[in-house]
């Protein structure tokens, strides 16, 4: 190879002492490479400045090499409805992208949009990554005409036996017995759930289940008088504390299905003279950055976004490879800030 030829793989499996169909596998992120042997082509193949060609990769394989991530909402005034919880799961998809060897197209859509004709079928993407749902009954009959097409895609959401295609999630049953437990242990008895509670959310109603459970198993109940519905925005949440402030019911507690949720009902309790956690304790769920930064911090529920991301790309990849793959739950945890304390 002289300094003006641009080195192939073969060069690439001399050098490494494996064969081209070795070099192949690991350069398009195949999981049939063991760790030493992977390491070992890589280093040679930054050692000399190797770059995949992509448009020969694609038109060998009938893959583009990019996967999509389509992020869905509902239209809102400004426009800006956007969960930052979706926004901290972006980096690690784009990472996770990256060490599989795939180009990441990230794009907002709406639920009406004929979304899918737009990528893998046109083959811009060989697989779609779905991030945000709104109604899930609408969202459903959009899934199942995918399984039907064929699409290879994997969602991040709530996880059930009957659904179509494959799901990464949250266990949020899990989650909200860990906000139930913890506010019992702070002495609450009165909970409020802020929050859709029905199968059009049904990642919101398997909170409200776990909550009610381990209320429950304290010899307690979670007042179906005490929940509000409110989608995923500090609006609504604030919304739905003036609602459940109006209904003049006495509570000590408030679960906001997430954590956008619950900062809009610390806002309306602030403005209604009501402490917290003082008078009353507020946790919410998914963890966001500005979560901590709220006055006071808050008391929530963490969703892995990391590991969530790097699932999502891997179990992509074993569809996009025909491979079976299958819908898996991440645990959820609980982080304890200034928000909920023991009473005392």
């Amino acid at each position: 190879m002289t300094k003006r030829t641009k080195p192939t793989s073969f060069d690439i499996a001399y050098r490494a002492g494996v064969s081209q169909a070795t070099v192949s596998r690991v350069l398009r992120g195949s999981p049939l490479v063991n760790e030493e042997t992977r390491k070992r082509v890589e280093a040679v193949a930054r050692e000399l400045n190797y770059k995949v060609d992509r448009r020969a990769s694609s038109l060998r394989t009938q893959k583009s090499g990019t996967l999509a991530l389509l992020l869905f909402e509902d239209p809102t005034p400004d426009e800006s409805h956007i969960n930052p919880f979706f926004l901290s799961m972006l980096g690690s998809i784009t990472r996770a992208c990256a060490r599989h060897g795939q180009d990441l197209l990230v794009s907002f859509q709406q639920l009406s949009d004929d979304w899918h004709s737009d990528y893998e079928d046109s083959m811009k993407a060989d697989g779609l990554i779905l991030l945000g749902y709104g109604d899930y009954e609408l969202y459903r009959d959009k899934l199942s005409a995918l399984v039907e097409r064929g699409t290879h895609f994997v969602r991040w959401g709530a996880v059930d036996a009957d659904q179509p295609g494959v799901s990464i999630g949250c266990d949020n049953v899990h989650g909200g017995q860990l906000a139930g437990q913890h506010l019992v242990a702070c002495g609450r008895r009165t909970v409020a759930f802020l929050g859709h509670a029905s199968s059009h959310y049904p990642e919101f109603l398997d909170r409200y289940r776990g909550c009610a459970a381990a209320l429950e198993a304290a010899g307690l109940r979670l007042d179906p008088a005490l929940q509000v519905d409110a989608e995923t925005s500090e609006e609504a949440g604030y919304i739905a504390a003036t609602q459940l402030l109006a209904r003049g019911r006495p509570f000590d507690a408030i679960f906001g299905a997430s954590d956008l949720i619950a900062i809009g009902a610390m806002r309306a309790l602030h403005e209604a003279g009501i402490r917290i956690p003082h008078d009353v304790s507020v946790v919410g769920f998914d963890d966001i950055p500005m979560a901590r930064f709220t006055t006071p911090p808050l008391t929530t529920v963490m969703q892995d976004t990391t590991k969530a991301g790097q699932l999502l790309v891997a179990t992509l990849m074993q569809l996009v490879r025909d491979e079976h793959a299958e819908s898996a739950m991440l645990p959820a945890s609980l982080v304890v800030r200034k928000s909920s304390f023991t009473l005392g």
